[in-house]
């Protein structure tokens, strides 16, 4: 898809990494895959993270301690993630994760079809805010080189002219 940033699964059943990859090989995506909470964390501390599909229920650190984490950090805190849980209905779990800002909850097994969709919409957003964010700290960087002409590699402003048009080219 042109861009180096991947969508992480996360689960320690490999059956269900498998059926999850399988389900969006369509999309083209770049994939990856982590068997642990912890693990989870590494790869997205990392970077090059734009999506995580996330087991809520994992021994050692839970899906929810990683979103918790997550949230807590300026680089993470805006990255998509999607709990999946296979324990059924929970609005004790439901309400918790979107307290932590999930942008969906899901229960296993998933329809391949919706997942697809919520992926494709979640990742593609996320890749344009980030497109948006680097482009306003460019631009930001660029007002304030022009601003500041002390600074190396600075351009200094462009001076009009603000007296107005003279006679000559009034008669123009």
């Amino acid at each position: 898809m042109g861009s180096d940033t991947k969508i992480l699964i996360v689960d320690d059943h490999e059956d269900t990494l498998y059926a999850l990859e399988s389900a969006l090989a369509p999309l083209g995506y770049d994939l990856g895959r982590a068997t642990s909470g912890d693990e989870a964390l590494k790869r997205v501390l990392r970077g090059q993270v734009g999506l995580l599909l996330l087991d809520v229920r994992m021994p050692g650190v839970s899906g929810l301690d990683v979103v918790r984490y997550l949230r807590r950090l300026e680089q993470t805190q805006h990255i998509p993630v999607v709990l999946l849980t296979g324990y059924g209905p929970d609005h004790e779990l439901t309400s918790t994760a979107f307290q932590l800002g999930v942008a969906d909850l899901l229960m296993k097994p998933v329809d391949p079809w919706a997942l697809r969709t919520k992926v494709r919409y979640l990742y593609d957003a996320h890749q344009r805010h980030q497109a948006l964010e680097r482009e306003v700290r460019e631009l930001r960087a660029l007002i304030e080189t022009e601003t500041q002409p002390d600074k190396p590699g600075a351009r200094l402003p462009v001076q009009r002219d603000r007296r107005g048009p003279t006679r000559a080219q009034d008669r123009t």
